[in-house]
């Protein structure tokens, strides 16, 4: 706490031990198994197109619309979703998304045919799309505050520790020879599952994101009343853009251009991923004290300078194919990419969260999925087009000139948006004590 010009105002600091000492018992319960819950994703997240592309021997181009799928079902499905998870609570929602998960990712394992990859990846779609607003809305009625973007932080952290993990052990693991590996990672990725399934209907079984409206409570509004605020409108065209070219090519774009275009191995692939996830996990909690009190738009506007240098280091690593410098400039990309991820992942929830009400947290936060799942699916469809077709130099430009998109879009952003919601404490004035009159000599 600190004093400026006689105004007072509120500098968070936090570690990790007084963090975990301001959490709810949910709150802990929720954090304390999401690195197991992601162990199988990171199995799988990176070598999911190799294994369509080099195992089941699909073209690079429609295994690049194949994994479009799963952005392309969260999108249809996110609307609804988020609708019902204000009617019926999030975890009757995320319930139903986890069984399509297990059933996704185990049909997955054995698909041999592009429409039983088809069916599995909308499978997987139906729980990314409910995935996403439904454990944003149980966090957020958890948490709230200062310590919610810190809590959104953490957890991505965390998230990343499974995957990178999960990543090592794939890339040394799997074998694009033996196609039984594969099926033991995405019947893994089924399993994990079962893990957040145990804890909504054992320790978070009361937990709910459901309220009833009082009666003298302002109508809560469609989605196309929220969609038409200004400030939600803008946030969600910044957050399309930043998973255009971010988190939509993590899963086809990178791969494929580490593989194809800088010649690099398997292993490096899941090696890569290992050093986004230190990156993350070393950086996350010093990057959120920093990062404290600050307007959450000028961070997107560092994240956005941030990631576009990781894209031109990913260039520079294909011009210079199947070389020690190309594996060096694959891992450093995703070491500087990771960087801007440890900035974007602790404001965007925040900011949709502090927009919503109790009422609509759920379509609030539909939303917000919503738009990353446009993003993840025109992101694989781009990049199968242009690196399919040689166009390497463009696949990198269209990645740099998205990261200038977004620091255009946190520009006009901050014009609209409400200072709270930006992460900007409002002051408080601190009484002054009335002056003490003189004593009158005796």
């Amino acid at each position: 706490m600190r004093d400026v010009g006689g105004i007072r105002q509120d500098v968070a600091v936090i570690g990790i031990r007084t963090f975990w000492s301001a959490l709810p018992t949910e709150g802990r319960w929720l954090l304390s198994t999401v690195a197991i819950q992601t162990l199988g994703r990171g199995l799988t997240l990176p070598f999911t197109i190799i294994y369509l592309h080099e195992v089941r021997g699909f073209e690079l181009d429609l295994a690049g619309a194949l994994m479009s799928l799963i952005a392309i079902t969260g999108l249809i499905v996110t609307g609804p979703g988020g609708s019902l998870i204000d009617r019926y609570g999030a975890k009757a929602v995320l319930l139903v998304g986890l069984t399509a998960m297990i059933a996704g990712c185990t049909l997955l394992a054995f698909a041999t045919h592009p429409a039983v990859a088809a069916v599995a990846l909308v499978l997987i779609g139906v729980n990314f799309g409910v995935s996403w607003p439904g454990f944003n809305a149980l966090i957020a009625s958890v948490v709230d505050g200062d310590l919610r973007q810190q809590y959104f932080g953490v957890n991505f952290a965390l998230v990343n520790l499974g995957i990178g993990v999960g990543g090592i052990i794939g890339g040394f693991y799997v074998d694009v020879s033996s196609p039984e590996t594969f099926t033991v990672i995405f019947l893994v990725d089924a399993a994990t599952s079962l893990i957040p399934m145990a804890l909504l209907l054992g320790p978070l079984r009361h937990v709910r994101t459901q309220h009833a409206p009082a009666d003298d409570a302002p109508a809560s509004g469609g989605y196309r009343e929220i969609i038409r605020q200004p400030a939600v409108l803008w946030l969600s065209l910044l957050t399309f853009i930043a998973m255009f070219i971010g988190y939509g090519q993590m899963e086809a774009g990178f791969p494929a251009y580490a593989r194809q275009v800088a010649e690099v191995s398997t292993r490096t692939v899941g090696l890569a991923f290992a050093v986004n996830t230190a990156v993350i996990v070393l950086l996350q909690f010093t990057v959120l004290k920093r990062i404290s009190g600050r307007r959450r738009t000028r961070v997107m506007l560092v994240m956005a300078a941030v990631w576009a240098v990781s894209w031109l280091i990913l260039g520079g690593a294909g011009l210079l194919p199947d070389t020690l410098t190309a594996a060096i400039g694959v891992l450093a990309f995703m070491g500087v990419f990771a960087f801007g991820e440890t900035l974007l992942q602790p404001t965007v929830p925040a900011v949709y969260n502090d927009l919503a009400s109790d009422h609509n947290r759920g379509r609030y936060n539909a939303i917000n999925s919503a738009a990353f799942q446009a993003g993840a699916i025109t992101g694989p469809i781009a990049a199968g087009i242009l690196l399919d077709q040689g166009l390497d130099v463009a696949y990198i430009a269209v990645m740099v000139i998205g990261c200038l998109v977004i620091g255009v879009l946190a520009i006009a952003l901050e014009r609209r948006i409400p200072a709270s919601a930006n992460g900007v404490t409002e002051p408080v004035e601190v009484p002054q004590a009335p002056p003490v009159p003189p004593v009158p000599p005796s």
